[in-house]
């Protein structure tokens, strides 16, 4: 099955079409985006900039890939952003390119869905099975772990990192780095509880929920600290490799800077 192409899109010739990809009326595609195939473009979608985009994605209407960093320092560099496979982006969602502070890169992975009118800033890397609902803000270099789920209106700082298999809750402001596993919410952010939901719907066993209920009793209520917290673990057979990942990600957390472990303390 060759290209559809709907009447009133304008396609650069040296943009990079596989085949069986259908465009929108109104869509535009510059010269250095590449799409792969079985891809469908709805109406008045626009590509820029150098963008790729994998197979099987589902793009609607009045979304934006490749528009400029929002990032005063950005000097005008060729950044990028790259899509992966199967990914469903809503009605108006913006994803920037890249400043130029880190690789240059602005990554989404694999089988995410995000809802309309959110907004991926420059430099952020996003995993996959990601969900992410309306209006949702993530700010400039944010790291989304793979299978965490934000509620709709969320605002995420920058260089916070989001850890697997969270939930956070609508509304919520985030300004330190989410715990993996855990059901976070509030203004800004606690760990409430554990992401049982979650974790169920995706298999774990009981065990290691369990474990994972008495770290966050430890660390979030009892608040016995995090040495602690792991001796006792360990002491009563619950240092699980998904508690210890949940304590290192923790342990990396306080080793950062206003709770995010991507900004690291200056020297004194």
């Amino acid at each position: 099955m060759a290209t559809s192409v709907a009447d009133h899109a304008s396609i650069d010739p040296r943009a990079q079409i596989d085949d069986d990809v259908e465009i929108g009326p109104f869509c535009m595609i510059g010269p250095h985006v590449r799409i792969g195939r079985e891809t469908r473009l709805e109406n008045g979608v626009t590509i820029m900039g150098q963008v790729t985009l994998g197979r099987y994605n589902h793009v609607y209407p009045g979304v934006v890939l490749g528009g400029e960093p929002q990032d005063v320092s950005y000097g005008g560099s060729e950044t990028r952003v790259v899509i992966g496979d199967h990914n469903i982006i809503r009605e108006g969602v913006t994803v920037n390119r890249a400043s130029e502070k880190e690789d240059g890169v602005t990554r989404v992975g694999d089988h995410n869905f995000l809802m309309a009118y959110c907004h991926v800033a420059h430099d952020c890397q996003l995993g996959s099975h990601i969900i992410i609902a309306n209006n949702t803000l993530l700010g400039g270099h944010v790291h989304v772990h793979d299978r965490a789920s934000l509620s709709g209106g969320v605002a995420v700082h920058h260089f916070a990192t989001i850890g697997a298999y969270s939930f956070i809750g609508g509304m919520s402001t985030v300004r330190h780095d989410v715990p993996p596993y855990m059901l976070v919410d509030g203004h800004p952010t606690k760990a409430r509880c554990v992401n049982v939901v979650g974790l169920k719907r995706n298999k774990f066993p009981a065990e290691v929920i369990d474990a994972l209920a008495e770290a966050h009793r430890l660390l979030f209520r009892a608040k016995v600290g995090l040495d602690n917290a792991w001796d006792i673990l360990r002491n009563n057979s619950q240092l699980l490799p998904q508690v210890n990942h949940l304590l290192s990600f923790i342990q990396d957390q306080h080793e950062g800077q206003h709770g995010r472990s991507r900004e690291r303390r200056r020297a004194a």
